[in-house]
Parts: structure tokens; sequence; C-alpha cells
């Protein structure tokens, strides 16, 4: 069974249809990410895996159940690195205790087991020299580590990353990357990211979905990541660069300015990208 399922799906906001027409599958232990740039749809599309966010059409199955049943546990979500307030009381290992027992009604009363696993996602993640001191005191890295801690608690056979490296310095974006990827090779879960930059991921990623000006490219790295490729996505000259082991992208427009309300597939169609 595929892990993830879209067929024919859409999506339109404020009049404008950001894509049409994709059709995608990710199978278990696939690492898919998903490129584009702000006001693409990139969010929204995981939104609507979760069930929190309509299509304007088509269909979307994962783990072999319609995302409008929601609320399954073997989904985990990773959010954007966002800071938590200085004065947050939650200690480390509280946050990462509300991915063990957060789903439960009432006051969580902790189970046989429970320390134990929440230990073992500590450990996981690296976060045991930091896990009893207060969330609002650890540095974004760290924070994000618990959060990661807290995703997999479930062990989700689909794994839903929303930007998880935003604001983090190198070594903090490749020990989350790290994780993500350990997991994935661990459970063969299947990984959907969401990200500007293509670089830190790149050595783990199967295929690329990009969505930018109406249309979309879904193909390996190589297929996808290319001068002539992202120039006919955006209908621009647009220049892949590489410096080193980093891609570096030139001339892409941003995505308000390129939008050609319409989609293609693979050959004609549009989807690619990276960003340095």
């Amino acid at each position: 069974m595929s892990a993830l399922e879209i067929r024919g799906a859409a999506l339109r906001r404020e009049g404008r249809e950001l894509w049409a027409g994709l059709d995608l599958t990710v199978e278990p232990g696939e690492l898919v990410a998903v490129l584009g740039p702000s006001g693409s749809g990139k969010t929204t599309l995981l939104r609507a895996i979760l069930g929190l966010e309509e299509l304007s059409e088509g269909s979307i199955t994962a783990l072999g159940s319609d995302v409008r049943t929601r609320g399954s546990r073997r989904i985990g979500y990773i959010p954007q690195q966002r800071p938590l307030p200085r004065e947050t009381a939650l200690r480390g290992r509280d946050l990462v205790t509300l991915g063990v027992d957060g789903h439960r009604f009432g006051f969580p009363i902790p189970r046989r087991g429970d320390r134990a696993r929440v230990d073992a996602l500590i450990d996981a993640v690296g976060a045991r020299g930091f896990a009893d001191r207060p969330v609002g005191e650890l540095s974004g890295g760290e924070q994000q580590r618990l959060r990661v801690g807290q995703a997999l608690a479930d062990d989700p056979r689909l794994l839903l990353c929303d930007e998880p490296l935003t604001s983090l310095d190198l070594a903090n974006q490749q020990a989350v990357i790290q994780l993500i990827d350990r997991h994935r090779r661990r459970t063969d879960s299947a990984v959907l990211l969401v990200t500007h930059d293509i670089n830190p991921v790149l050595g783990s990623v199967d295929r690329i979905l990009y969505l930018a000006g109406g249309r979309f490219m879904l193909g390996t790295p190589d297929e996808v990541l290319d001068s002539a490729t992202l120039s006919a996505l955006y209908g621009a000259p647009v220049y892949v660069l590489r410096a080193g082991d980093r891609l570096v992208v030139v001339g892409a427009p941003d995505a308000e300015e390129a939008h050609h309300h319409h989609h293609h597939e693979l050959h004609d169609d549009p989807g690619t990208g990276a960003h340095a």
C-alpha cells in the first residue's frame, strides 16, 4: 500500500489557481521534497493531507484512509521552527511527552512504559542534556529536536515536515535532517518535506515536487534541478549553478509575478525547484 496518494488535486485561493491536475504517489521509505516560492501552496498541501484544509478538486488518501477522516496518529507532523516564548513553563521532556499521551482526554495520567518511551525519544533526538530545562530557555535547534521527538512518538508511517529547518544554523539543520532520515530508514516510513532550501536535504531526497506559477514539476533531483526545466516552469530564464556540493538558483521570479493559471505534467508539466 502506498503511504500517500493524491489524485487530480487542484488548489484555488482568492480566485487564483495555485496548481491543478496534481497526481502524486509516495511509497513507503520514500522522501519527497516540496519546493516553490512563497504563496505557491506548499503548506496548504500539507494541511490538506492532515485534513485541515479542503482541496478545490481531487482526493487524498493517506495510509489507506481518506484524509477527511482526521486525526490519524500514524501521520506525524513537524512544524516550522518558531521559538517558544521564554516564559513557557514546559520542560523539554514535557514537550516530547505530549506526543506520547497528548491525544488522551482529560488530565494525562502516566501509563506504564510512557516514561521509558519518552526517555527513548529524548535519547534518539540527542536531547538528554537539556530535556529537563524549560523549553523557553532552549535554543531554536534544541527546541526543534524536541519537536522531532514529539512527532516521532507514535512511529508514524507518514511524516509531514513544514519548513523544519527554518532559522536553524547549518549544524542544527544537519542534525534535524539526520533524525528524520534515520527514522525513515528504520521504519520504512514515507516523508513529505517542505523546504525553501534543497541543499541541506539534497543527499536524502528521492524526488522533488516543485510548485510555482500555477504549474508543477515532479521528478528526481537531476530531472528537476536543471536550468532548462526551471526556465520552462517559470516561463523566464532561470539558471541552476553548482558551487561545490551546493546548488544556487538564479533568476526565479516571485510567485505573485509568475502565476500563469494553468499546469502541465512532467514533460509538458512544470514542477521543479531548488533554492540556495
